[in-house]
């Protein structure tokens, strides 16, 4: 897994999904939930992921991000704690999630939108 992921938000996953398959030959290689309609899919194009996310419930007024960078880090808590000293806002989280990963959602000082990971460890 790449340790910066761009992640897409989407109203139309398929869409996406035939498109970065057909023209880069991109694998599905992490699907969320495994069964049924995605939320989330993990596509492999070369030595990079990226992923899509389908976009559920749009927001009013505002317009939502479209694109998210997904940054693994060592410890979420601990990198958390410290994006207010820089600059940044936190906009929710540590969540454990239930495809593996700890997660934190931040924004950086212009306001783009971060998910801060790091995988849990096995029980």
């Amino acid at each position: 897994m790449s340790t910066i992921q761009p992640v897409i938000i989407t109203a139309d996953q398929d869409v996406l999904l035939n498109f970065y398959t057909k023209l880069f030959g991109a694998e599905e290689t992490f699907r969320v939930p495994a069964e049924g309609p995605a939320f989330y899919l993990g596509l492999r194009i070369g030595d990079t992921d990226l992923g899509l996310v389908a976009k559920t419930n749009p927001r009013t007024g505002a317009a939502a991000p479209r694109i998210v960078l997904s940054i693994g880090v060592d410890d979420v808590d601990e990198t958390l704690g410290r994006v207010t000293a820089l600059g940044g806002s936190v906009r929710s989280g540590p969540n454990d999630m239930p495809w593996g990963q700890r997660v934190a959602h931040i924004q950086d000082p212009d306001g783009n939108p971060v998910n801060l990971t790091q995988p849990i460890p096995a029980r």
